[in-house]
């Protein structure tokens, strides 16, 4: 499991972890193995305190309309054939399947805003963009 550089950060994970497996022991079943129970903790404890961090970034942020962002990232040669397979790739995926990827992983939706959104049960979501990503990682040869 990748580590922060971060020792703060560590901490502060550590200690949401912690709660987090207090408050969710009722759900660990001890005939199944207590490590993966426990990493599936730690992971979500970690994106959560990552995304809360890079939203909060906004001196990193810019406007899609800034035109120097634009000519050194969006219309550079360079990136453009990347662009083109990344594109590819997303027109393989179904509609709904794309529609999910899209707004959690592009545009930073939680899973709990997109089932609400579409009208779907919050795990039929997180499944959907794990096997979309999945797909596209394969697609593109990650």
């Amino acid at each position: 499991m990748p580590s922060l550089a971060n020792a703060d950060a560590a901490d502060d994970i550590t200690q949401e972890v912690l709660i987090s497996v207090h408050k969710s022991l009722n759900t660990y079943n001890p005939d199944k193995p207590f490590r993966p129970w426990l990493s599936a903790i730690i992971n979500f404890r970690r994106t959560d305190y990552l995304r809360k961090y890079y939203s909060k970034r906004d001196d990193q942020k810019t406007s899609l309309d800034n035109p120097d962002y634009i000519s050194q990232n969006v219309t550079n040669d360079t990136y453009a054939g990347e662009l083109r397979d990344i594109e590819g790739a997303l027109a393989e995926i179904p509609e709904k399947q794309r529609t999910i990827f899209k707004l959690i992983k592009i545009e930073g939706y939680t899973a709990e805003e997109v089932a609400n959104k579409m009208d779907m049960n919050v795990s039929a979501v997180k499944v959907s963009a794990h096997r979309t990503t999945k797909r596209l990682k394969g697609a593109l040869g990650e």
